[in-house]
């Protein structure tokens, strides 16, 4: 097969090259293959942290760097990356949290680096992707904090009416170093992400382009929800799916016919791509 330029395919995972059932189906696995076959670069971009995300890097056999947390984490799972880098939040922001948690109403603190979880409690099922059972060494404590470096990503889960009082106070107090996610979780509590500010998804693609030697017009980003807005922005095509919110659609500059329950990432590469596999 023969390709006219390499692109490089930014992939989120959640809604988007994963099903509902956080999944990769056969076909993705094999569109994706054969894509990189063919000479081009698929990389995850996701927010999701490395510990939930090097699974399914393995399964699609990629080589290329993933990016984590939002773009505040560059690596090359199992190898060492010239490029790697991550973003870190001041753990004094931690501390100020877990003082004040029952004044914010904060129900759940957990920490996050490359190699870093901690919590100040286990989760409930409908905080998603966090354990339910801490293990030895995970338990976040003022005394333990002191012990680790800074972490990448504050998640921070508060009862909905609780919400904007937590949020001004952050950016009331540290508004100057970091920014907040929309809220998520649609069980009990709400949930976001805090994390260093101005970094964002398209902080990673553009790293990922120029190691590359991609151009911009080649940037191929596929999304579902707001934390992918700024790569779907940043590429030359910008790809929502048929299952993304408005303002993501609204973004882009094609939408596919399929959602991720039907293989939406895999069709539509074989389409654009013409990787010439059967649907």
């Amino acid at each position: 097969m023969i390709i006219i330029n390499k692109k490089l395919i930014a992939l989120d995972l959640d809604g988007t090259t994963l099903n509902n059932n956080s999944q990769l189906s056969e076909l993705t696995i094999k569109t994706l293959k054969t894509a990189v076959a063919a000479g081009h670069v698929v990389s995850i971009v996701t927010g999701r942290p490395n510990r939930i995300s090097e699974q399914f890097y393995d399964q699609l056999g990629l080589k290329s760097p993933m990016i984590n947390f939002n773009g505040n984490l560059g690596i090359l799972p199992h190898e060492q990356w010239p490029l790697e880098y991550e973003y870190n939040v001041d753990k004094d922001i931690v501390a100020e949290l877990l003082s004040k948690n029952n004044e914010l109403g904060i129900k759940l603190i957990a920490i996050e680096g490359r190699d870093l979880f901690m919590a100040n409690r286990g989760a409930t099922i409908d905080m998603g992707f966090f354990p339910t059972i801490l293990k030895a060494g995970q338990q976040l404590t003022h005394q333990n904090l002191q012990d680790h470096h800074n972490p990448i990503s504050i998640t921070v889960a508060v009862e909905p009416e609780a919400m904007v009082t937590m949020t001004s106070y952050v950016e009331t107090h540290f508004g100057d170093q970091v920014s907040i996610s929309p809220p998520w979780g649609g069980g009990k509590y709400s949930i976001v992400e805090i994390a260093a500010k101005g970094i964002q998804k398209a902080t990673g693609v553009k790293i990922l382009s120029d190691y590359y030697g991609i151009s911009q017009a080649d940037i191929i980003a596929i999304g579902d929800e707001h934390n992918d807005t700024t790569m779907i922005d940043y590429a030359g095509l910008g790809v929502a799916m048929k299952n993304a919110i408005p303002s993501i659609k609204n973004a882009a500059n094609m939408i596919t016919k399929y959602t991720n329950e039907e293989d939406g990432v895999a069709k539509f590469l074989n389409h654009q791509l013409d990787l010439q596999l059967a649907e």
